[in-house]
């Protein structure tokens, strides 16, 4: 079970082979005063799981939750074009962490979770290119206000770290936690 409504988490675990059904959690995603921006990635992804384990008594549930930090502060997903340009404006030029919380439940309980951390550095944009870009709507629903995996690539200087954590799925690391769950049984 996959609790999550993002198409890119349904593409990659489809591109892997693996079998799952989608039932996106319907959760508050507000961070929590002194949280930090990889906390917050955590908490989402293991409410995630776990509420959408208890709905459907999944064997195992997945639940993920992306955040991009700079210096300590949590951009979410843009709340309209002008915030996307504004967020946009703010990763120009600069580096930036971009966090994913991962947890595994099972009937409301978390059996595993853990964060992976990538930083990304922007090359430096032009109004012309914040603008474009907000504009295309391509960044619309994504953290940041932006998708590496898309348009977004034209914006990434450089990665250092997992690129699919930046799409919103750190599969290395998951794959490591079922295989580890999977070898406790």
């Amino acid at each position: 079970m996959l609790a999550s409504a993002s198409l890119r988490r349904r593409e990659i675990m489809k591109s892997l082979g693996w079998s799952f059904i989608v039932m996106a959690a319907d959760i508050d995603e507000s961070g929590n005063a002194g949280e930090t921006p990889c906390d917050m990635a955590l908490r989402l992804a293991r409410t995630k799981a776990a509420s959408v384990s208890l709905r459907t008594g999944s064997e195992w549930t997945i639940g993920a939750d992306t955040v991009v930090d700079v210096d300590g502060v949590a951009f979410g997903k843009p709340m309209d074009r002008e915030d996307a340009r504004r967020m946009l404006g703010i990763l120009s030029g600069r580096s930036h962490l971009v966090h994913t919380g991962v947890a595994v439940a099972s009937s409301g309980e978390i059996l595993a979770s853990c964060a992976e951390t990538t930083s990304v550095t922007f090359g430096r944009l032009s109004d012309g290119e914040i603008n474009g870009f907000a504009d295309s709507g391509d960044g619309d629903d994504k953290a940041g206000a932006y998708a590496i995996q898309g348009k977004g690539a034209l914006l990434v200087e450089r990665i250092d770290g997992c690129y699919y954590n930046v799409v919103g799925l750190p599969v290395f690391r998951l794959s490591r936690m079922l295989e580890e769950m999977e070898n406790e049984r």
